[in-house]
């Protein structure tokens, strides 16, 4: 007999079937029990009377058990169905006491404590609803790039340089020489413009930023794209609106029933996502708030809050483009807006009043990128490897990074972005 999952039970109606999964509760009472059997699509009710009450009082949470029963229908059951006559095998007994009291609707342990026992907390149907939320937003970001034509790569995450972008690195011994874990694959997927115009990568990154925050990690997923023969920057921001089209699609689609259980408001991504100069968004906050910001080279998470508000109210849009950043604030390879050279064709997107992603157009060509690193006092011999591609003819191109964990957590709402983080690194956290 063919298993069948817990989320199909209902279409077997009068026939008899076979589950398998984990016990995640069991409710007796005077005449009968009810065993809650947990798979990957969901719950399964499983009605046990008379002698089949006794073989179940000695099961433990966590149990992993393979059912054979008969379906009914039931109005009282998940789904409007439920299994009576079972035969229970005990294919792994649990220790009697999990760590975490999977079967209550939310879980009452702290964020580290959830952490510390990450291999059962992930367990917990809302839990693992973020997985499903995050496997759907990574299958929409492949699949409306593929449908534009990008490509797949994998790029290194072991690297010879640390100035890439100017964070902090990780450090390591590679063969008795320095190396560093890459802070982002931003030049290599500079590179492969030249070889297939459009590609992109998911993968990790490494950040060695001291920042204890809600929304830092030392480690995350990044989605990255970068795509040749642009006419300006402005076409990386219309291909970033169709990205995140195509992911808030694939969670709707793919995800809809842990967008159910986690209640969430997926949102809206208009036709054309409003854009504000990055001056005159530093000036409307100076003005509303007396706050004398304009002149910094940066917006403080206080001001990307203002700008979504303000977004959300004047666009009713809860994503919002700032266009423009200084030029002294953005990475060498960043290329200057050619009537305004202090400042950048470079933009950050904001979703509900914080950054996700940051992009623009890049440098293409040799010589700016000899004087590029000249100002920051930067040896070109370091990056010998990459300039070879711009000695031999590269088109206009850009294209962005995006943190996967940090979509998460503004789209689950969640108050800390290691709760939408399978095993989070930070400051602190090395394991599990």
């Amino acid at each position: 007999m063919d298993r069948v999952l817990a989320a199909a039970v209902p279409a077997h109606v009068g026939e008899r079937v076979r589950l398998a999964g984990w016990l995640h509760h069991q409710r007796q009472l005077s005449r009968r029990t009810f065993l809650l059997l947990r798979d990957r699509s969901g719950i399964a009710q499983v009605v046990l009377e008379g002698d089949a009450i006794g073989q179940a009082a000695i099961l433990a949470p966590e149990s992993v058990l393979e059912i054979e029963g008969r379906v009914v229908a039931s109005s009282q059951a998940p789904a409007g169905a439920e299994i009576v006559e079972p035969e229970i095998s005990v294919l792994v007994s649990s220790e009697p006491q999990p760590p975490v009291e999977l079967h209550r609707p939310v879980l009452k342990e702290s964020l580290p404590y959830l952490l510390d026992h990450a291999a059962i907390s992930l367990r917990h149907p809302a839990r693992r609803a973020i997985s499903e939320v995050a496997a759907a937003s990574v299958t929409g970001f492949r699949g409306t790039l593929d449908g534009l034509g990008f490509r797949e790569i994998a790029t290194p995450k072991l690297v010879g340089s640390a100035s890439e972008s100017g964070a902090t690195v990780f450090r390591l011994d590679y063969f008795g020489r320095p190396a560093f874990l890459a802070q982002s694959p931003q030049l290599y997927k500079q590179l492969m413009v030249g070889v297939l115009e459009r590609v992109y990568e998911v993968g990790p990154v490494f950040r060695a930023e001291p920042s204890d925050t809600v929304r830092h990690l030392a480690e995350y997923v990044s989605l990255d794209i970068e795509m040749g023969f642009i006419d300006s920057y402005q076409d990386i921001m219309a291909t970033t609106r169709d990205i995140l089209a195509g992911m808030v699609l694939a969670v709707q689609e793919q995800a809809a029933a842990a967008c159910r259980l986690l209640a969430l408001e997926l949102p809206e991504v208009p036709a054309e996502i409003p854009v504000v100069d990055f001056v005159a968004a530093q000036q409307m906050i100076e003005d509303a708030t007396g706050e004398p910001i304009v002149g910094e080279p940066d917006l403080a998470p206080a001001h990307e809050r203002w700008l979504g508000n303000w977004a959300q109210k004047e666009h009713g849009s809860t994503f919002l483009f700032v266009a423009g950043f200084p030029m002294r604030k953005r990475p060498f390879y960043t290329h200057p807006d050619p009537a305004r050279p202090a400042f950048s064709n470079s933009f950050d997107l904001l979703f509900r009043g914080a950054e996700i992603i940051t992009g623009g157009q890049r440098l293409n060509r040799y010589d700016d990128y000899l004087a590029a690193l000249a100002a920051i006092g930067q040896d070109p011999s370091m990056f010998a490897g990459f300039l070879e591609a711009y000695r031999h003819g590269m088109p206009p191109h850009g294209g962005f990074g995006m943190g996967l964990e940090r979509w998460l957590w503004l789209l689950t709402g969640a108050s800390n972005v290691r709760e939408v983080t399978l095993f989070p690194r930070d400051l602190d956290r090395l394991t599990p």
